[in-house]
């Protein structure tokens, strides 16, 4: 259940002295449209269950796994009956990784893994949460150690799905080796620079190839097409920004690497279905209500 609800921002409750919260859910409840710092991953054990992100509703059935990412605003819709575990951690500590930036960008907003589209991890993710499961309820010494480091290797099996998903591209190890180090370097570059004034063009000289068969390749490996990505990230800054109440949403615009304040709050609205003055105030009401996330 959510415990924390303001506006629209949940406060995680995390377990005791650690930064993890999991529940085997099968409560028979709808959860209204919320976000949260923590990443989320939700796994229903019986029946089906609903997650709906934009005007996308997606099914999940017994064995499916999703990833919500942080910040990302959804809801949840439960059937009659059923059981789900929902997991919950804070991951700030793994963005030091500068490899776990690009995993987590390719996996935003979500990302949902059946045996059917990752058959490659979709068991040894599987076994691994059921894993998460039984550590986080067995009192053991340093579990929350343990869980982290079961946590790091599912992102890992996410991340070098996408390199053996390259293999369409040539049939040469090598090759598909290179193409997948080029692109997360790319995902690295975007991310460092959003803000700038970055055009497709330029990204695609960087990474040494032509407009077109850069586009085609990016679109392949990240699922998303360079300017929906490229936008994505200059939100999430913009969202950073958004936090000081000190700085003017015009400045929050320019500042996140959009040209006009116009287009900033249509693509902030798009993306989070809220406007940017409506997020911040939900950001001063949270802070205002509880104070600083001392589990952060």
């Amino acid at each position: 259940m959510i415990e924390n609800l303001n506006g629209i921002h949940e406060t995680v409750n995390y377990k005791t002295n650690t930064r993890l919260r999991l529940y085997n859910n099968v409560q028979i409840e709808d959860y209204p449209y919320h976000w949260h710092t923590p990443v989320e991953i939700i796994m229903p054990i019986e029946n089906i269950y609903s997650v709906i992100v934009g005007s996308n509703n997606i099914i999940l059935n017994p064995g499916d796994i999703i990833f919500i990412c942080p910040g990302v605003i959804h809801s949840l819709k439960a059937p009659d009956g059923g059981r789900r575990i929902i997991f919950q951690a804070e991951i700030t500590m793994f963005t030091a990784i500068r490899e776990f930036e690009s995993i987590l960008s390719l996996m935003s907003p979500v990302l949902k893994i059946t045996e059917e589209n990752s058959p490659d991890i979709h068991s040894q993710i599987y076994n691994l949460l059921l894993q998460i499961n039984e550590e986080y309820n067995s009192g053991n010494i340093l579990m929350e150690t343990i869980i982290y480091s079961k946590l790091l290797n599912i992102f890992v099996l996410v991340g070098r799905n996408y390199t053996n998903n390259s293999a369409i591209f040539n049939g040469k190890d090598h090759k598909n080796k290179e193409y997948t180090e080029k692109f997360l370097f790319i995902c690295n570059y975007i991310n460092e620079h959003c803000t700038e004034d970055l055009s497709l063009d330029k990204i695609a000289r960087i990474a040494g190839f032509s407009k077109y068969h850069f586009t085609r390749l990016f679109k392949q490996i990240t699922t998303t097409t360079f300017y929906k990505y490229l936008n994505l990230k200059r939100i999430e800054h913009a969202q950073k920004l958004l936090a000081d109440p000190g700085i003017p949403v015009t400045e929050v615009a320019l500042g996140s690497g959009f040209s006009s304040l116009s287009s900033f709050i249509r693509m902030f609205k798009l993306i989070n279905q809220c406007t940017p003055t409506e997020y911040r105030n939900m950001f001063i009401n949270v802070t205002q209500s509880h104070g600083p996330d001392k589990n952060l």
